[in-house]
């Protein structure tokens, strides 16, 4: 009798210190599921940069924003297709559009950010009407971004596109007058352009903002021409297509649409970056 006694005790004993187990197991795993955690891609400069200012405000709501920095075009989306990354910062429309056509991506715009004002940047002239015939325009590979660098000379007066065209998906191949003979080398790596302008080859280089301001150049001052801020390429957070209604994606926009860091963006850039609530 007494051994069962002891064993039915025993057996009492480790089904309390089981429920206890599972009870602080539960609670812990409770506690945790109030926190999200949002990973987004980003280029280093402007977006990184910015997106570093939402994360006191994403912690009050939450969510630990973590922040991964790319150097290129390709990576953060490629990142985003695997499911690295929630979503990403870092691309403009067109640009998204177009790699969604050519990788079969299914993404989507969660919301509009800012514009970084593309420049045409040179050692050797002050002003576009300063450029030579025949002057040497060297640009950025990515064909997406082609039809805002065309768009900027055609509003400086150097080229005339055709007709009727979508301009945000100009090329090379639409450009329809070209009085001064000029010449574009566009087989460059966007990153690569502030530093091939440094070197002063070229007559004139086209730069994308975010790599002109982490090279240290200024593009309000630099620029000897700069895109205005009615362009049409605004850039966003992208996500997977149903990712938009998430509620942490959805709360990253709008702490980036408020004026607390649409001011920060201001004050920071000085008009090389506009801030945007689209």
């Amino acid at each position: 009798m007494k051994k069962w006694v002891s064993l039915f005790l025993a057996l009492s004993l480790a089904l309390v210190l089981a429920a206890c187990g599972t009870s602080s197991s539960d609670k812990s795993q409770g506690s945790s599921s109030k926190e999200t955690t949002l990973t987004v891609g980003a280029s280093a400069v402007p977006h990184a940069e910015i997106l570093k200012q939402a994360i006191p405000l994403l912690k009050k709501q939450g969510i630990n924003l973590k922040i991964v920095t790319f150097q290129d075009y390709i990576l953060p989306n490629k990142a985003l297709a695997s499911k690295q990354l929630d979503a990403n910062y870092f691309q403009h429309i067109p640009y998204l559009e177009s790699q969604n056509k050519q990788f079969g991506y299914n993404f989507v715009n969660a919301g509009g950010i800012h514009i970084e004002p593309i420049g045409v940047y040179s050692k050797k002239y002050k002003k576009l009407s300063d450029l030579p015939d025949g002057a040497h325009i060297l640009m950025s590979n990515s064909v997406a971004d082609h039809g805002r660098l065309l768009s900027l000379l055609e509003n400086a007066g150097l080229i005339k596109l055709k007709a009727g065209i979508d301009k945000t998906k100009a090329t090379l191949k639409d450009v329809a007058e070209n009085p001064k003979h000029l010449k574009f080398d566009a087989n460059y790596d966007a990153a690569l352009l502030p530093k091939i302008y440094q070197n002063g080859e070229g007559d004139a280089v086209l730069i994308n903002s975010n790599y002109a301001l982490q090279a240290g150049l200024n593009p309000m001052k630099d620029a000897i021409a700069l895109e205005d801020k009615n362009s049409p390429y605004v850039n966003v957070i992208a996500v997977r297509k149903g990712d938009e209604n998430k509620p942490a994606i959805k709360a990253l926009v709008e702490v980036l649409h408020s004026k607390e860091i649409q001011n920060w963006i201001i004050k920071k850039y000085g008009g090389a970056v506009v801030p945007v609530t689209q």
